[in-house]
Order: C-alpha cells, then sequence, then structure tokens
C-alpha cells in the first residue's frame, strides 16, 4: 500500500495525542499513590495513638482524673473506623461505625435502646480492616493483649480511587478533543477538495467549448466521409463535459429523479468497453425494468470507478461482470459488479474505502472512498460480497428501488 504524506501526518498527531495522555495518566498516577502512601502513613500514626491513648485509659484507671479526661480527649479526636478485640477474636470495643447498630445482645441493653443487634455487621467489618492493614498490639498490665484493627478513612478511600476517575475524565476529554480535531480536519480538507474540484471544471470548461468548436469545422469540413473517428472524438468530448459536471456538483446535494438502472449501467458498459483493452471482456446481465431514484451523473461516476478498479485488478485477461437484481421483499435493488482479478484480503474490505488506501504506485487512493459517499448520497450502502485471492471480487451496490411490494391478502 502507499503510504501518502497526509496519513503520515495523520498518525504522527495521533502517536502525539496518545503519548500526551499516556503522560498525564503517569504523572497523576505516581503523584496520587504519592499522596495516598502518605495519607496512609498518617493514618497508621493516628491508628497507633489511638491504641496507646486506649491502653493507657485500660491500665491507669487510678491516675488524676484531669490526666484521664486529656488521654480521652486525645482519643476521641482521632476520628478512624477501629475495632479492638481479644487475641481469640472477641470483639472488645469499636469505634466510628454504623451508630444505629450493636453487637452486644438485647438482654444485656436498655430496655428503651434503638440499636439494631447485627453481629455479622461487625464480623464483616472486621474481616475487612484485617485485609486493609495489619493489626496494632496492646499489653495489659494483666499479661492480656488486645489487638486494634482499622481500616482507611472515608477521604483516603475515595482518594484511591480518584486517580481511575480522573483518568477516565481524561479519556473522554481525549475522546472529545480527538473528535473535534478530527472533524476540523476532515472538514478543511473537504473544503479544499471542494475548491480544487469546482476550479477543476471551470478550467475545463474553456478548452471543452472549443473543443466541440473544432468538431464541428471537422465534420464541415468532411462533410460526405467516413465520420466515425469524429463520432467516438465527440463522445469524449461530450464525457469530458460530464466530468466538468461532476465536479462542479462537489459539495452540493444531488438532485435524484427515477431512472431505469439497467440503462445508465449499459450506456457506461458500452462506452468504457471501447476504451479499455480487448484482453477484458464485459458481460450485462440481470433485471432490465428496476427503477431507483438516482443522478445520473454522479451514479455514473460510481460505475466509472468500479469498472476502472476491476480493470486495474485484472493481469492480463480477464472478464468482468455487471448483475442488476431485486429483492422484492425488501424492496432493495443489488448492483453487482465482478472481476477475474487478483482479489482483496478479507482484512482489507473495510480498509480500502478509506481516504489514501491504494495498491498502486500511481493513484491517490480516494476512489473507492468517493464511490462509497456517492452512494451515501443515494441513500445506498457499498461493500465487498465476495473475494478471493488470485480468483476475483465482487463489490455490491443495495439502493432503494421505487417498487413497493404489498402482500397478497388472504
Amino acid at each position: 500500500m502507499k503510504q501518502h504524506p497526509y496519513r503520515y501526518n495523520k498518525q504522527q498527531w495521533k502517536f502525539f495525542l496518545f503519548l500526551f495522555a499516556a503522560l498525564i495518566a503517569a504523572a497523576s498516577l505516581l503523584y496520587t499513590n504519592y499522596l495516598v502512601k502518605s495519607l496512609s502513613k498518617s493514618e497508621r500514626t493516628k491508628a497507633e495513638v489511638w491504641a496507646m491513648s486506649t491502653q493507657s485509659i485500660v491500665s491507669m484507671p487510678d491516675v488524676d482524673d484531669q490526666f484521664i479526661s486529656f488521654i480521652y480527649a486525645v482519643r476521641d479526636s482521632l476520628s478512624l473506623p477501629a475495632i479492638i478485640t481479644k487475641e481469640s477474636g472477641d470483639i472488645i470495643f469499636w469505634r466510628d461505625l454504623d451508630s444505629t447498630k450493636t453487637n452486644i445482645h438485647p438482654s444485656t441493653q436498655d430496655s428503651t435502646s434503638d440499636l439494631v443487634y447485627d453481629p455479622p455487621y461487625f464480623e464483616k467489618q472486621l474481616a475487612r480492616m484485617k485485609k486493609s492493614h495489619p493489626p496494632i498490639q496492646i499489653s495489659l498490665d494483666n499479661g492480656e493483649k488486645w489487638l486494634v484493627y482499622y481500616h482507611d478513612s472515608k477521604a483516603l478511600s475515595q482518594l484511591r480511587i480518584f486517580p481511575y476517575i480522573q483518568l477516565s475524565l481524561i479519556a473522554v476529554f481525549l475522546i472529545v478533543a480527538y473528535t473535534v480535531f478530527n472533524s476540523i480536519r476532515d472538514s478543511e480538507q473537504n473544503l479544499v477538495w471542494v475548491g480544487m474540484a469546482k476550479e477543476a471544471a471551470h478550467q475545463l470548461g474553456t478548452p471543452i467549448s472549443s473543443m466541440m468548436g473544432w468538431l464541428e469545422l471537422a465534420r464541415a469540413t468532411y462533410e460526405g466521409r467516413d465520420n466515425s473517428l469524429l463520432d467516438e472524438m465527440e463522445r469524449d468530448v461530450k464525457r469530458l463535459e460530464i466530468v466538468a459536471d461532476r465536479f462542479s456538483k462537489i459539495g452540493s446535494t444531488p438532485s435524484l429523479s427515477t431512472q431505469v438502472i439497467y440503462k445508465i449501467v449499459e450506456d457506461y458498459v458500452n462506452y468504457f468497453k471501447v476504451r479499455t483493452s480487448k484482453r477484458v471482456t464485459f458481460e450485462l446481465t440481470g433485471d432490465q425494468q428496476v427503477e431507483a431514484k438516482l443522478n445520473v451523473q454522479v451514479f455514473d461516476w460510481i460505475i466509472e470507478n468500479l469498472l476502472k478498479n476491476a480493470v486495474n485488478a485484472i493481469e492480463g485477461e480477464g472478464k468482468i461482470t455487471v448483475n442488476i437484481s431485486e429483492n422484492i421483499a425488501k424492496e432493495e435493488i443489488f448492483i453487482d459488479i465482478s472481476d477475474t482479478g487478483k482479489g482483496i484480503p478479507r482484512s482489507n474490505w473495510e480498509t480500502i474505502f478509506q481516504p489514501g488506501y491504494t495498491t498502486r504506485q500511481r493513484g491517490w487512493g480516494l476512489g473507492l472512498s468517493l464511490t462509497k459517499r456517492m452512494v451515501y448520497y443515494h441513500r445506498g450502502q457499498i461493500f465487498v460480497k465476495e473475494s478471493e485471492i488470485g480468483k476475483g471480487t465482487t463489490f455490491r451496490i443495495v439502493l432503494k428501488s421505487n417498487l413497493r411490494y404489498e402482500p397478497t391478502q388472504i
């Protein structure tokens, strides 16, 4: 495939956009990880101070009340979800958990208490804490040991998931930015192509008119002689007029009218095969009556592009077949253009319709892309129906039929 400069620049732009996104993501993750570690260390220290203050309250019951009040104040100022258990695993104390629940049996509570007896809740919280952090051990004067478990505060938990939320927002922003920039780029390219096309049509107008005049002069000069060559020249000049008219209509929505498809295809095939190698034969088959809404000049261009591609795919002798059929039930018309050329790998069946894709050394890779757009203007679709390497390819155009199928009433 030939790689054109604008496709290379587009790929380069995508690479830098991806690199920019990766740098933002990496910086965000590293910085957030640093904050998480710092906050986690701070909460560990807070948990240790809370455990020490609890140990002091339990181990020094006879200390001055004012000092005990100070220790209580220090402990209560350290807000952190925590549970204290015996070595056996029995829960002794908890804090900053659901204030409406308790693991103390109602028989030992005040009958007026609104607390809900819910031991599974505390077991679940304890299991979560055991997974979060290693316990802090408290040694009492009587030789008993308690274990303090805790889990991250709400702020730290939210900070852990923040980078993923941030990365999601960055991804959404980049997708939107890419879509907008791509749209602007495509719009600018389309404006350039439209301007060039209209200018080409304008430039072709004068020499075409001059050639028509010279043909009329040649006919008058050689009146009465065999004018078959002049007839073919006139067909070519009229063809140039059609091409100029096509280019002048690029960028505008074509007007559609009801046409017999077989007649339009037949006219172009008859014109085209005379100007193609005699080693390539043409065959037109199928329904000769089906009608669809078309713009003759634009649809003619579609057939031209597909036939030229078919001829280019044939190396040496070959055959091109155009078959027109109708699916009455779906109210659709199928136009199948088949060749006996080199075929297309299945992996490229979609790629060939992208701008810039070509297997030829000479060519811009715009033929099939433009063809797909023109088929779209006819409210139809085009795709590779089948293809086999070394045996050929069949393109199918699907158009809406003018015929409306009405099922028979029983």
